[in-house]
């Protein structure tokens, strides 16, 4: 009888393989954590300098990090675990990226830290990702003027579809179908409240606001921050990808809409800063709410948009000004130089003051403090809000407001090196997740 082979023992690792895996260890973390690519690969030649592996080289894809060394060497290929990581161990990740940028931390405990924050990761519980999903399509709702009743509709729905969001997280390979079905159910929902009570046309955002949550809003403006850094592999999939969620949800809003024979009014559809006080002679759950009680709806977007993605207190008590401020900016310029414009000036300066604020509180960085902003001008629910009207204005607002918010991040972002050199920030710029 032949004996059973002897199992093959891996081969003992060198110094510098154990530094490859630990450089790209800490970019698949980067990567969960909600950053573009360009940004991971900025940071990772940031610390890769500071800690003496100038020879490192990194190539970063939207799910892998690949590390060399020296010309013919092996690479390192480390895949993200493609989860999504909430806004709390993001900015722990940061702090990270800053820790080991200043060189205390031998290169060999890189992959240590980064396995230590990832099993301290307590994934978003069902009931705040019911609440945050509530609060976020109620705010959003409010913000652009539904009637009472479609307030207290997105509230009720949202609830619902934050739990089925938990529920399918659980199962592998849902994917994008989850969006449609989703977005089918919602719309369905609308419709058989409105047939039931006889509403009549429902406004356009009644019906998207549900589905705040679920609009890849932060994935498409990503990818045009990428495009814009030449990463055309990495920008184009995520576009491709955003606009494939987007084709989706608008799907299942026409195919429920058609199920229930709903009417859909695609005529308030208009841009965060363009909502006005109209006058109404409808009363009781019909009636518009005042134009002062959007701040109500700011708060509760805030406060949806932490529990959602799991902020802690300390970011959602940074996140309620931060909105304000950039709601209370979009209101004031928008009738000085358009709601495309306004868009733009309002994301660059706040990318500043997100960028100075990092610099003197490390446990805000600019990587979480600016999502809930980009969530707030709804570049995302702005491109779903265009393609169930089918209006060519539309479709022209939704691209210019893209690009205008993609500008002014740049345009923060070098204001801010300038500003702050040579002591710069060793966090990369600001990026979205998919909400």
């Amino acid at each position: 009888m032949n004996a059973a082979p002897a199992p093959i023992e891996p081969a003992p690792l060198d110094d510098q393989s154990i530094a490859r895996n630990g450089f790209a260890q800490l970019g698949a973390l980067l990567l969960d954590a909600g950053y573009a690519v360009t940004d991971v690969h900025f940071a990772l030649t940031k610390v890769a300098k500071k800690t003496g592996h100038p020879e490192m080289s990194f190539a970063v894809l939207p799910a892998t990090i690949l590390v060399s060394d020296y010309p013919g060497r092996p690479a390192t290929v480390v895949n993200a675990t493609g989860a999504e990581l909430p806004f709390w161990t993001s900015a722990r990740a940061n702090g990270l990226v800053r820790e080991l940028s200043g060189g205390g931390v031998p290169v060999s405990e890189f992959a240590d830290r980064v396995h230590r924050m990832r099993t301290t990761v307590r994934p978003v519980a069902w009931w705040e990702m019911m609440s945050g999903s509530s609060l976020l399509a109620a705010g959003l709702a409010t913000l652009f003027r539904t009637p009472w009743w479609a307030i207290v509709a997105a509230l009720l729905i949202g609830a619902i579809i934050g739990l089925v969001i938990s529920g399918a997280s659980r199962i592998r390979g849902a994917g994008t179908i989850v969006t449609f079905v989703i977005a089918f159910c919602s719309t369905a929902a609308v419709g058989i409240l409105a047939l039931g009570f006889d509403i009549g046309p429902i406004p356009l955002y009644a019906v998207c606001a549900p589905l705040a949550v679920l609009v890849p809003g932060a994935t498409i403006t990503n990818a045009l921050l990428e495009l814009s850094s030449t990463d055309m592999v990495t920008g184009s999939s995520r576009l491709m990808y955003g606009l494939l969620v987007l084709g989706f949800m608008t799907t299942g809003i026409g195919a429920g809409a058609k199920a229930t024979g709903l009417t859909i009014d695609s005529s308030a559809a208009s841009l965060l800063g363009e909502i006005t006080e109209v006058s109404s002679d409808l009363a009781g759950w019909a009636a518009l709410p005042p134009v002062w009680f959007s701040w109500f709806g700011v708060a509760a977007m805030a406060l949806g948009i932490s529990l959602a993605f799991k902020a802690g207190p300390m970011l959602t008590a940074v996140s309620i000004p931060a909105m304000a401020i950039t709601y209370g900016g979009t209101v004031l310029l928008t009738p000085l130089v358009g709601g495309i414009a306004a868009t733009g000036i309002v994301g660059s300066f706040f990318y500043f003051m997100a960028r100075s604020l990092e610099r003197y509180v490390p446990r805000a960085p600019a990587l979480v403090t600016f999502r809930p902003v980009f969530l707030l001008l709804v570049p995302g629910t702005v491109g779903l809000v265009a393609l169930a009207s089918f209006d060519d204005h539309a479709l022209i607002t939704a691209l210019g407001t893209f690009l205008s918010l993609s500008i002014g991040t740049k345009t923060g972002a070098v204001i801010a090196d300038l500003v702050y050199r040579p002591e710069r920030s060793d966090t990369p710029m600001p990026v979205m997740v998919p909400a």
